[in-house]
C-alpha cells in the first residue's frame, strides 16, 4: 500500500481555514498597546514577520505602543531596538545577541539574567506574560501539524501560552521530530513567505583553537555524552573528536560540528542512559546542510529547553561532559561567560545548567575552554580578579577543568594557592610574570614564589610521551610544570628514608617549599625534569622523577632519578633513563655523570644496562660515574 504525500498544499488549508490566511495588515491590527510579543529565537527567527510588523508600525504609528518584545538569541534583524521606535517597542531578552548588545548597554533595551531552563516555567506561571507569538514553521503535514523546526527551546511554551499566534510558514524550515509541533487550528494567522533561514557560518580554526580543541579531546572518552556550546572553540573541539567512538549528544545547541560527527558515525548515542539512540537538542544554529540533515530525521529529537537544560535530566546521563567557554576567569576559579565588567555581553544561557548538571552525573565532567588572551593578545583572560561588576556565572566550586592553548588545569579540590599556580601555568607566557606578581600582592601564593619568564620557563609540551615498561605498566612521561609542587611534595614524602638518602646522598628528610621549587622552576634551556605519571588529569600520581642539568664546559649532564618504593622493579627507572638519554643525545650532549651510593645496586644496575661506556671511581662510599653515550 502506498501512502500519499504527507503535505497538503496551502491552498487546501485555505479552503478549510480561510480566516487564518488574512492579509498581514489584518493580522497585525490585532496587536494591542502594551502587549507582550514573543519572537521565535536564534536562526528560527521569522525575519519576514519582524520586518512586516515594523513596516506596519511605520505605516500606522499609533496602532500600538509600549509593547514588550521578548526575543532570545537575536542573531537576525532587530529593528524594534531602533530609537525611533522607542514609543512602540521595548526589547527584553533572556540572552543578548550581537545586534542587541549595544541597545541593552545603552539603556535602550532590557536584559533578564536567568538560566534558560527556568524560562518556560516563568512563562507558564504568568510571571512572564506572552500575548502574541511570532513564529516560523514548516508547511503543515496531512494532519495539520506544523513543526517549529530549528527553534523549539522556549518557543513551544510561548505558543502554548500566547493569546494570539502569527506563523510564518516557510518551505525552507525543516520538519524536526520532538516537542516542536503546533496544529494549524491553534494558529490565529498564517502568513506564507519563503526565505532562506538564518545561517551561522563556522568560524575557521586557528592554530590556537586547534591546540585547545586537541587538549579538550583528551578529556573526552569513548561512550561519553557531550554538550558543546557555540563559537569557534567548540568547532575546534568537535574537529578533534573524529577518532572517538559511540559518543552521545544531549545539548541545547545542535551545531554543524555535531552533525558532521553524526554523519561520520562518531556520534551514535548508543551508550546514553537517557534517550538512548537519539540526539537531543533544543535548537540549531548552522548552515543549510545541517538544516537539511534535520528534516524528518527520526534520530534527532528537539525538546523544550526545560527538558534539555534541566540539571536533573543532565545528571541522568552517565559520563556527561559539558564543554563551554568563558570570557574571563580569576586566579581563584571564579568565571564569567556573560559580561565584561559591567558591560552585558551575552547571558547566563545554558552555561550554568549544563555545568552544574554534568557535575551531578555519574562520571560527569565539566570543561571550561577558552583562549588565554583577547584583543590580539593584549588582554589576558586569566586575571588576578574579575573586573568590577562582572557577573559570576560559575563560582569557585563549580569549575573543574580549564583548558587554554597552553594546557589543562584541574581546579577541583585544590586550595587557592594551588588553583592560582595551575591557572598561571596555562596563561599566556607574556602575562605570567604579571599574574605571579599580582598573586603575591594578594597573598594568594608564596611571597618567595620563583618564576622564570620568557621562553626559558615555558612548558615544553613536545617532550610529553607515553611509554610501556617491561612489566607492562603504562606511564605518561612529561616535563614538570610550575603547578606540580604539591604533587612533587607528595612524591618525596612517599619515599622511604633509604630512598631519600640514595637520591640525595643526605640524611635530610624534610622537603619544604623552598627546596621543592628547585624541582618545579626549571630553565628548560639548561636542565630537564621529567615525571613518570599515572592516573587521569584530575588524579595524577607521580611515581618517578628523573632530571639532568647541563655542564656547558664538558658538554655532558649530571643525571639523577628516583622511583616510589611501591613501584620499584616495574621498569620505570629503565624507561626514564632511556628517555632522558634520548633527550640528551638530541641536544648533542656527550654523556651523563652521576653519583651513586656503592650499596645502591639497583641504581647501578639500571645505569649499567643503559648502553653507556661507564667509568667508575669510588670515594667515601660513593661511586662517581662517567657514562659516555655510544654512537
Amino acid at each position: 500500500m502506498e501512502f500519499e504525500n504527507k503535505f497538503r498544499s496551502l491552498d487546501d488549508w485555505k479552503k478549510i481555514y480561510p480566516e487564518k490566511f488574512a492579509e498581514e495588515e489584518t493580522a497585525f491590527s490585532h496587536i494591542r498597546r502594551g502587549d507582550h510579543i514573543f519572537v521565535a529565537s536564534g536562526c528560527g527567527e521569522p525575519q519576514y514577520l519582524v520586518r512586516a510588523m515594523v513596516n506596519y508600525v511605520e505605516s500606522h504609528p499609533k496602532a500600538f505602543f509600549d509593547t514588550e518584545i521578548i526575543h532570545v538569541y537575536s542573531f537576525g534583524i532587530a529593528p524594534y531596538t531602533d530609537p525611533k521606535f522607542k514609543r512602540n517597542f521595548r526589547h527584553n531578552s533572556f540572552f543578548i545577541g550581537s545586534n542587541t548588545r549595544g541597545p541593552v548597554n545603552q539603556g535602550l533595551a532590557d536584559y533578564t539574567p536567568i538560566s534558560l531552563s527556568d524560562v518556560p516555567d516563568l512563562i507558564r506561571s504568568g510571571a512572564v506574560k506572552i500575548d502574541v507569538a511570532l513564529v516560523q514553521t514548516c508547511l503543515p503535514d496531512e494532519h495539520g501539524y506544523m513543526s517549529l523546526g530549528i527553534s523549539v527551546d522556549m518557543v513551544k511554551v510561548a505558543t502554548d501560552r500566547a493569546s494570539m499566534i502569527i506563523a510564518q510558514v516557510n518551505k525552507h524550515m525543516p520538519r524536526v521530530h520532538g516537542d516542536g509541533f503546533i496544529h494549524i487550528k491553534d494558529v490565529n494567522f498564517i502568513i506564507a513567505h519563503d526565505e532562506p533561514l538564518l545561517e551561522i557560518k563556522a568560524i575557521p580554526m586557528t592554530e590556537t583553537t586547534q591546540r585547545i580543541g586537541n587538549y579538550v579531546a583528551r578529556l573526552v572518552q569513548d561512550g561519553d555524552t557531550i554538550q558543546v556550546g557555540y563559537g569557534g572553540l567548540p568547532n575546534a573541539v568537535m574537529a578533534n573528536l573524529f577518532n572517538k567512538k559511540h559518543l552521545g549528544v544531549h545539548t541545547e545547541l545542535l551545531s554543524d560540528g555535531l552533525v558532521e560527527l553524526i554523519k561520520a558515525g562518531v556520534i551514535d548515542n548508543s551508550r546514553k542512559s537517557l534517550t538512548p539512540g537519539k540526539t537531543v537538542a533544543a535548537f540549531s544554529m548552522g548552515v543549510q546542510d545541517t538544516y537539511t540533515f534535520l528534516n524528518d530525521n527520526p534520530s534527532v529529537l528537539f525538546r523544550t529547553i526545560d527538558f534539555t537544560n534541566n540539571p536533573l535530566n543532565i545528571a541522568r546521563q552517565k559520563n556527561m561532559v559539558a564543554i563551554n567557554s568563558a570570557l574571563e576567569i580569576d586566579l581563584t576559579g571564579q568565571a564569567t561567560s556573560e559580561s565584561i565588567g559591567g558591560t552585558f555581553y551575552s547571558g547566563i544561557g545554558g552555561h550554568h545548567d549544563f555545568m552544574r548538571g554534568a557535575l551531578l552525573a555519574p562520571g560527569g565532567r565539566t570543561i571550561l575552554a577558552m583562549k588565554s588572551t583577547a584583543m590580539n593578545d593584549t588582554i589576558s583572560r586569566i586575571v588576578p580578579s574579575l573586573r568590577e561588576s562582572a557577573g559570576i556565572t560559575l563560582n569557585r566550586g563549580d569549575v573543574r577543568y580549564v583548558v587554554t592553548e597552553y594546557g589543562i588545569a584541574y581546579l577541583h579540590g585544590k586550595n587557592v594557592r594551588e588553583r592560582a599556580m595551575s591557572l598561571i601555568s596555562i596563561a599566556h607566557p607574556k602575562f605570567r610574570p604579571w599574574l605571579i606578581d599580582e598573586a603575591k600582592k594578594r597573598g594568594i601564593i608564596y611571597k618567595d614564589q620563583a618564576f622564570i619568564p620568557g621562553k626559558r620557563g615555558e612548558y615544553p609540551e613536545n617532550l610529553e610521551t607515553h611509554r610501556t615498561t617491561r612489566a607492562g605498566l603504562q606511564v605518561f612521561l612529561r616535563p614538570v610544570k610550575i603547578s606540580d609542587e604539591p604533587l612533587i611534595k607528595d612524591f618525596f614524602y612517599a619515599l622511604s628514608d633509604r630512598s631519600l638518602n640514595r637520591r640525595f646522598l643526605s640524611k635530610r628528610k624534610d622537603m619544604p617549599h623552598e627546596r621543592l621549587q628547585d624541582f618545579v622552576i626549571i630553565d628548560y634551556t639548561r636542565e630537564v625534569v621529567i615525571l613518570a605519571v599515572l592516573g587521569s588529569e584530575e588524579n595524577e600520581l607521580i611515581v618517578g622523577i628523573g632530571q639532568y642539568g647541563t655542564d656547558e664546559e664538558s658538554h655532558t649532564a649530571e643525571v639523577a632519578f628516583a622511583i616510589r618504593d611501591d613501584y620499584h622493579n616495574r621498569g620505570i627507572g629503565t624507561e626514564m633513563l632511556s628517555y632522558l638519554t634520548y633527550l640528551a643525545k638530541r641536544e648533542g650532549l656527550l654523556g651523563f655523570t652521576a653519583e651513586v651510593l656503592i650499596d645502591n645496586r639497583a641504581m647501578l644496575h639500571v645505569f649499567e644496562k643503559g648502553g653507556f661506556d661507564i667509568k667508575k671511581k669510588s670515594d667515601a662510599g660513593v661511586y662517581d660515574l662517567k657514562m659516555a653515550f655510544r654512537g
